[in-house]
């Protein structure tokens, strides 16, 4: 079909075209009007249109971007990275080292992949009532093939990915990142595993603007994880997400998009700076976790979502709030202003 397009301008190319493949809404039929502009670009693999190629090609400058072997773009969240991380790089009844409460994903990914699971336990910081990060002391790595990593946890506790993974010489190490999407591309924010683990996972809908459910598989390793992620992905690939995938990536390479990213770490220093009747927490300043003597974190939850604010997630003790790449100036001026009445 010629030069590669990319995707973005693939899909625009062909919404002119007269089509008799699938899908058979046509790019015309909207049973749902308000996606009108999602079904206009909604395409199948055939021969003309050929978006594997564009998907290739954007994804080969994603991996130019992150400085990865391999970057592979996935439109079945996370939990899709994860299995396809281990399936890559497990046999059957191989061990595989789990934190014991982590995400469904990591046991099912072990499950699916037909190895033995092992577990370890990490310690709760009390004054926050929060899981703490992880640390090779934690790691019994006898006999074990794979470890998965969460960094950073849900509330932002960050784990030294670099020193784990120095004793990680006969495993394999892969860091759930989910939570971590924008810390690639701002010195202000922990340092991504991307460049160190030897599969990265990172959800660009939680924190970097992207929709439900994109996200990215990172590979540092000589395997070719596409070879496992196909066992588990359709054949029929929504392309549209896929593109949104590619605009992400390059907005938040951009100028403008690390501009925002400082912007947004910069407002959230000034909330701080001027909330003065609460206690932050945690190693990710994205993730707002507060925590307000006299009250419990479900006391202060309850109390913030009378004023209409509702928060992520709430313990015993505290409460985080999480924020990401579209969370505007005047969100986070009236949650100061709310924090200070309470």
């Amino acid at each position: 079909m010629g030069a590669c397009l990319s995707l973005i301008n693939l899909l625009k190319k062909t919404n002119r075209k007269t089509l008799f493949t699938t899908p058979s809404h046509g790019q015309k039929f909207f049973v749902f009007h308000k996606f009108r502009q999602f079904y206009k670009y909604d395409i199948s693999e055939t021969e003309a249109q050929n978006p594997q190629l564009a998907l290739a090609k954007a994804q080969k400058q994603a991996s130019k971007i992150y400085k990865t072997k391999q970057t592979l773009f996935l439109t079945n969240g996370s939990s899709s990275g994860i299995i396809a991380s281990v399936l890559a790089c497990t046999q059957p009844k191989d061990k595989v080292l789990i934190w014991r409460n982590a995400h469904p994903s990591h046991l099912n990914a072990v499950k699916l992949a037909g190895c033995e699971p092992v577990f370890y336990d990490i310690p709760i910081i009390k004054e926050w009532g929060i899981p703490d990060k992880t640390t090779p002391e934690l790691l019994d790595l006898k006999g074990i093939r794979a470890v998965i990593v969460t960094s950073p946890t849900y509330e932002g506790i960050v784990s030294d990915i670099k020193t784990i993974k120095k004793v990680c010489s006969e495993a394999y190490l892969i860091v759930d990142e989910a939570h971590g999407a924008l810390y690639p591309f701002s010195d202000k924010l922990p340092q991504s595993a991307v460049n160190i683990a030897d599969f990265t996972i990172q959800s660009l809908h939680k924190t970097a603007g992207g929709l439900n459910p994109t996200a990215l598989l990172h590979v540092n390793c000589d395997i070719d994880a596409s070879i496992a992620l196909n066992m588990i992905n359709t054949t029929s690939p929504s392309y549209p997400l896929l593109a949104s995938i590619e605009a992400n990536i390059n907005y938040l390479n951009s100028k403008k998009g690390r501009k925002k990213i400082d912007n947004l770490i910069s407002e959230i220093e000034c909330l701080r700076k001027n909330t003065t009747n609460v206690e932050f927490g945690g190693d990710d300043i994205t993730k707002i976790l507060i925590k307000k003597k006299g009250l419990t974190g479900f006391e202060l939850s309850e109390k913030l979502y009378e004023y209409g604010i509702e928060d992520e997630k709430t313990n015993e003790i505290s409460t985080m709030l999480l924020t990401g790449i579209g969370t505007s100036s005047e969100k986070l001026r009236r949650l100061s202003k709310i924090l200070n009445k309470i």
